[in-house]
């Protein structure tokens, strides 16, 4: 398995990387990017109990959630915008169009899964934008769901009003 070392001399020719066996343990291969037989790209994203699938392919910049137009699915103008975060860090705004379907949660939950998706299925197309990205914490998945009710209280952490008497 491992070479033991047993001078200190020894050790620092393994950091210096002046030995041979332990400098080839680190392979830098770039990535490729991933696309099916129509030029696009699928992801998945998750936010809350929100579930997103998202396909991504080159195009004039159109998004269309659950077979409707972003605007009408989405019609607050922040969750518009937690839409677009991805295009503008990763700088091509209006260059993909976005086919997604989500499932559950409500619609905040909703943004933040298809936002997800897009920034995964992005950093698949092409691999060069996943630096500005995950820099920007995009490709990591909000864990942060709803506590549940415990028993013997009135929701997750509130008690009954305590009564001495």
């Amino acid at each position: 398995m491992a070479e033991t070392l047993s001078s200190l001399d020894e050790l620092k020719g393994a950091v210096d990387g002046t030995d041979a066996p332990a400098a080839a343990a680190f392979d830098a291969t770039p990535r490729e990017p991933v696309r099916d037989a129509l030029g696009r790209s699928y992801a998945t994203g998750k936010r809350k109990d929100a579930v997103a699938r998202v396909w991504i392919k080159p195009g004039s910049g159109k998004v269309t959630v659950n077979g409707k137009a972003m605007d009408a699915y989405f019609a607050r103008p922040v969750l518009q915008m937690i839409l677009r975060q991805p295009f503008t860090v990763a700088g091509v705004d209006g260059e993909f169009d976005v086919m997604a379907t989500v499932k559950g949660g409500g619609l905040s939950g909703q943004a933040g899964a298809v936002k997800h998706g897009i920034s995964k299925a992005l950093q698949l197309y092409e691999p060069s934008l996943r630096g500005a990205l995950k820099a920007a914490g995009f490709l990591t998945r909000d864990s942060r769901v709803v506590e549940r009710k415990k028993y013997g209280r009135a929701k997750a952490r509130k008690s009954f009003q305590f009564s001495k008497r």
